[in-house]
């Protein structure tokens, strides 16, 4: 019983709409010891599902040590989240940093300061407002089809269910080798999933070495597997989705094959190894702006905490 709490309070409760309700001696459970009246006057109205409720009073609370009864009970931020774990895919994107060799690095300003801000508000109430110049391949972030066709979807109308909540799996680059091909692929049911390159490559970022011509890559015939296999999203933790060594001649046969069937990719992610095989859900949705091909994303995976026992 330890640990579990319970409040017993007395509540009158008038409706927007006329009349109102009093109870005498309600007890609910709670997530810790100790729970204020507006919280708990929320958590009741809640509880109840009471709609245009205008004003609640609450007296006569007292918190008691007492086993949880079950029912529509309460849960509190750590309760509602133990079914799951998020595990982080996104660089952090900082003042100065470097993605891609030679381009431009981002700039965090501030538009606003907290000190600027007080002359605004009333005494006591300050904001930041912060201002960032980047270029969109900044970070970890999503080429949509705009990104390598004049006429392909850009950010605002690649739809949610390409970027969002999608079934994954990993591939794995085997040690030593370079590149992924359609037979390293072939073993996968890439069907509807967003599939995941890891490379091992990440470990490089923000490093001379990142951007070195024997970056890890998916091939042409690669792309093209993912494709007819019905892949919905692609990722990489490498510097580029196609291969940047200089026997490519510029060409970009993964970024071609994926973008034209309307499959956004998902480049310079981080921490693959620490993703199961497949069975997890992976996000990576960037702002709705128009006219973008490319953004910076907070990539993450969803994790059902079952597969971790």
């Amino acid at each position: 019983m330890s640990g579990q709490w319970r409040v017993q309070f007395d509540a009158v409760v008038a409706f927007a709409n006329g009349g109102g309700l009093s109870t005498e001696g309600f007890r609910l459970d709670i997530p810790g010891n100790g729970i204020d009246d507006g919280d708990l006057a929320a958590l009741f109205v809640r509880h109840l599902g009471l709609l245009m409720v205008s004003d609640v009073q609450i007296t006569n609370k007292t918190v008691i040590e007492e086993t949880h009864k079950g029912g529509r009970a309460v849960r509190g931020v750590a309760d509602a989240t133990q079914g799951r774990r998020l595990v982080e895919l996104s660089h952090v994107i900082h003042d100065g940093m470097i993605t891609l060799p030679g381009w431009p690095a981002p700039r965090i300003t501030d538009w606003l300061t907290r000190e600027a801000s007080r002359q605004h508000y009333a005494p006591g109430t300050e904001f930041h407002v912060a201002r960032i110049d980047m270029i969109a391949n900044t970070g970890t972030y999503l080429d949509t089809p705009a990104h390598r066709y004049a006429d392909g979807a850009d950010l605002a109308a690649t739809p949610l269910d390409r970027l969002a909540d999608l079934p994954a799996l990993v591939v794995r680059l085997p040690a030593g080798a370079r590149a992924v091909d359609r037979l390293l692929l072939a073993p996968y049911n890439v069907s509807g999933k967003a599939v995941l390159l890891h490379t091992g490559w990440d470990v490089h970022f923000g490093t001379d070495r990142y951007g070195a011509p024997e970056a890890p890559y998916l091939t042409g015939d690669g792309a093209q597997a993912l494709v007819q296999a019905g892949a919905v999203l692609v990722g990489i933790d490498s510097i580029n989705i196609d291969d940047m060594g200089p026997a490519a001649g510029g060409q970009r046969p993964a970024h071609s094959a994926l973008l034209a069937a309307g499959i956004p990719i998902v480049e310079h992610l981080t921490g693959l190894a620490a993703l199961p095989p497949d069975g997890f859900r992976f996000t990576a949705a960037p702002p709705r702006v128009a006219g973008m091909g490319t953004l910076p994303v907070r990539a993450f995976a969803t994790i059902d905490r079952e597969r971790d026992r």
